[in-house]
């Protein structure tokens, strides 16, 4: 019994290993220029209330260094506080073509999806990137996307990476987001299996209209699930860029956390239940567990410090928060993960921005 333990945590501390060094490729592997010419652009941005950095991330969207886009944002509510200040940087950036559109289209049961069906149906342009509002666009966004499009990609997407945590929950909102969520799609991507996030979803607009329009979308618990089915079905890939982009976190509440990584589990779990199975086995906890019974005290730390390792460098790599806070989440993140896997298969069904979401609410009509 002891054996197979010990055999058990060295797999577990090889696989840990093997998979950050997969992130590590797709992080630093060259990025080519993109087509020449660039085609035009158009950028979908929800809106829906006034978010922490609300101001410093839609900015960030007009300040794009590409010849030709668009921007459209889009309100569910007319009365949305956040379109006042849309209006202010429209009129603060009068050279970049931008509008407000507003209303709710109930295509699905995602509230997201409901409220950009008006910006995807008046878009000017084949290359449509949907982004969420509280991510930072660095200026080159649009050109990193579009050097990712080959003949066999149908989709660009980038999970947000963590920065700026204010309190400890925070970092912990930063460890889920970063060295787990990021790293995995990252390795991931790096064996050939890409999978879409639904923060950026970067469309070659012809894919998603030939497999039934945007409205497809909502035939999952979230717009990621269904977009990578999606881009499988059509026979293409979901790329990936090397860097990915920026999500200021600010303060957070611990049960608002955890509430999010419960849902996004039970996302995981809904959409691909055969690929959610081996995450019980993801973080350092169980074969952590499993070394205390099958090797000496001495072992413990040595291999919790080859572990933890593993990540500091990721982290070195993709300039990402590694501080003290950030070392300790990671390992709470890690004693969380079996709890946050057996909650995953509690109901179907979560929350989302007070809309409460089941798996028979979308479901094909």
């Amino acid at each position: 019994m002891g054996s197979a333990l010990l055999i058990f945590a060295i797999i577990c501390l090889a696989l840990q290993g093997a998979s950050t060094f997969l992130a590590l490729i797709t992080l630093l592997r060259p990025q080519d220029d993109g087509p020449d010419p660039l085609p035009p652009v158009t950028v979908l941005r929800p809106i829906c209330g006034l978010e922490n950095f609300l101001e410093e991330t839609l900015e960030t969207t007009f300040r794009a260094d590409y010849p030709t886009f668009e921007l459209i944002f889009c309100a569910a509510d007319p009365a949305d506080p956040a379109i006042d200040l849309v209006e202010r940087l429209i009129a603060k950036y009068p050279d970049v073509p931008a509008r407000v559109l507003t209303g709710d289209d109930k295509v699905s049961g995602n509230p997201k999806l409901n409220n950009l069906v008006k910006g995807w149906n008046a878009a000017k342009y084949d290359y449509i990137l949907m982004s969420d509002s509280n991510v930072l666009l660095p200026p080159d966004y649009l050109r990193r996307c579009m050097a990712e499009f080959t003949p066999e990609t149908g989709l660009v997407s980038s999970p947000p990476i963590g920065i700026r945590p204010e309190g400890f929950a925070a970092h912990l909102e930063c460890a889920f987001l970063n060295t787990f969520q990021a790293k995995f799609q990252m390795a991931s991507a790096a064996l050939g299996n890409s999978y879409a996030q639904g923060k950026m979803l970067f469309w070659d607009r012809r894919v998603l209209d030939a497999a039934g329009g945007i409205a497809i979308l909502g035939h999952e618990m979230a717009e990621d699930v269904a977009s990578t089915k999606t881009v499988r079905a059509a026979g293409k890939i979901v790329s990936l860029p090397g860097r990915f982009f920026e999500q200021p976190i600010g303060k957070r509440n611990a049960l608002v956390v955890w509430k999010r990584q419960v849902r996004w589990a039970k996302v995981r779990r809904l959409g691909f239940p055969m690929l959610f199975l081996p995450e019980l086995l993801a973080g350092a906890a169980l074969p952590t567990l499993a070394l205390a019974f099958a090797a000496p005290l001495w072992a413990l730390p040595v291999f919790l410090g080859l572990w933890y390792l593993a990540e500091y460098i990721l982290a070195i790599a993709g300039d990402w928060p590694r501080d003290e806070a950030d070392i300790a989440a990671w390992v709470l993140r890690d004693a969380m993960l079996p709890f946050l896997w057996f909650a995953a298969w509690r109901g179907n069904s979560f929350e989302w921005r007070g809309n409460a979401m089941t798996a028979k609410d979308v479901q094909p009509k």
